[in-house]
């Protein structure tokens, strides 16, 4: 039987990173993966999703060539060689993560890992099974779409985002259920390749969670392009008829607004952790009450030996999140200095357009503990290289705490909002104030002023608004 010091169940961002991580510092590393390396994110979410959402972004950019002096004629989209480049990007990724195992010598297995005691894992390939013992385990195998009860997802006229990122067609008409990153996302995609759609979502904003006036800007700019959204809705039911599905719903007044036919519904309203066949009970892992695995803050479960990283741990359920976990859990393992990973310097983004970008508190959430802030609000309508471009939907938020000028949360909604958040990243590290960002030089034109200008919006010494 082969023997590791550390064996990782999923290859995801959690799996790989960390495995890569513990070969540097010196264990023998074994992972496991039932699909291709990379896992969900990388196979299934993240990446094709990012390159569907980048086609879509072009067509639409072609769509209104005309505003930039430039006659394209008619054009049309071959939506099956959409899907095809996003698996490209994927396959691509894919093999790049399976490099970087043969080069730090991670040993792969092909198979389904499944706990058989604490320190033995048993692998069930598609030819074989076989068995591995290991020192230490980490589980991150990641989580998979929840579903309304009672509904038959078939792949076809109920979808999740598992068969919409790999489906060849464009509906003439669709509803999402869940207005959260993936219902948006897919909202913004099959609205600019010409679908009719309708964003149902039971909270009263989308996104919820995020600050409330990036989710308000966000409505009316997918209602501006065509996209009905129905917040402070909820779901009933779906049922499929002949050739269309009927989705129930409750929360309107109008009895015509009790129900909602397409042609396809996509189902988004969040993600559960994928624990089903790793034999959790078998060897007594505790799971939380929503059905994700605890841990410590070390991430060791309750059993000895046994660590959990990534979604199956809980919210949030980002990619780099898993990361970051998977770097902290494998270095305090190996007995380098303790670490812990700062959640609030963790962010998130969603990448339909306008983009959305978040770090940190939102402003309600400073209300609600009592926070005394400064805000700085900065619209993109009033920066040079937003208007100059054309892209001047949406604004930059921070927001300090008043005396410190500490900063407390950014949000940003708006054309490379999640290529932007990556400076309050850094200034949150590095524990800047807003002094210290208002006093950086920003090159001009660029977008990236809008943090600068924020920041002096809320040392109330703005310039350009």
């Amino acid at each position: 039987m082969s023997k590791f010091d550390l064996v990782f169940i999923g290859s995801g961002p959690g799996g790989y990173i960390g495995a890569i991580r513990a070969a540097q510092l010196g264990m023998k590393v074994a992972v496991i993966e039932r699909d291709k390396p990379g896992g969900i994110c990388l196979n299934w979410g993240c990446i094709p999703s990012k390159a569907i959402l980048k086609c879509a972004e072009v067509y639409d950019t072609f769509k209104h060539a005309a505003d930039y002096g430039i006659n394209a004629g008619e054009i049309s989209v071959d939506y099956p060689k959409v899907i095809q480049k996003s698996r490209k990007a994927a396959d691509t990724l894919s093999k790049g993560v399976e490099f970087l195992f043969k080069k730090n010598g991670v040993t792969l297995f092909n198979g389904t890992g499944k706990l058989l005691s604490p320190n033995n894992i048993g692998i069930q390939g598609v030819r074989h099974e076989s068995e591995i013992e290991a020192y230490n385990v980490m589980l991150c195998t990641g989580s998979v779409p929840k579903t309304l009860p009672g509904t038959n997802v078939d792949g076809k006229s109920i979808m999740t985002s598992d068969e919409a990122i790999i489906s060849p067609d464009i509906p003439a008409s669709i509803v999402i259920i869940g207005g959260g990153p993936v219902g948006v996302e897919f909202a913004y995609i099959y609205n600019a390749f010409g679908s009719k759609v309708t964003l149902v979502e039971m909270e009263s904003t989308l996104l919820p969670g995020v600050d409330s006036e990036v989710a308000k800007e966000l409505e009316k700019q997918f209602k501006r392009i065509g996209i009905k959204v129905m917040t402070g809705t909820k779901t009933n039911g779906i049922t499929k008829l002949k050739s269309d599905v009927k989705v129930l719903l409750d929360g309107k007044t109008k009895p015509s607004d009790n129900s909602l036919t397409a042609e396809k519904v996509l189902i988004a309203i969040g993600r559960a952790a994928a624990v089903e066949s790793l034999g959790l009970e078998g060897v007594g892992v505790e799971l939380d009450s929503r059905g994700f695995i605890m841990t410590d803050s070390t991430y060791l479960t309750s059993v000895s030996g046994i660590y959990a990283i990534g979604d199956v741990i809980g919210p949030p359920l980002l990619a780099h999140k898993a990361s970051e976990e998977g770097v902290i859990a494998v270095e305090n393992m190996s007995g380098l200095p303790t670490n812990t990973v700062n959640y609030e310097r963790i962010p998130s983004c969603v990448y339909c357009q306008p983009e959305v970008a978040s770090i940190g508190l939102s402003e309600e959430q400073c209300k609600e503990q009592g926070l005394s802030i400064n805000i700085g609000k900065f619209p993109f309508k009033a920066s040079g290289k937003a208007v100059a471009t054309g892209q001047t939907r949406g604004f930059v938020k921070i927001i300090s705490e008043k005396n410190s000028g500490e900063i407390l949360g950014a949000h940003i909604v708006g054309s490379g909002a999640t290529e932007l958040i990556a400076e309050i990243g850094l200034a949150k590290t590095l524990e800047s104030t807003l002094l210290e960002i208002a006093q950086t030089p920003h090159a001009h034109p660029t977008l990236s002023e809008a943090i600068m200008e924020s920041a002096l919006g809320a040392l109330g010494r703005s310039r350009n608004i």
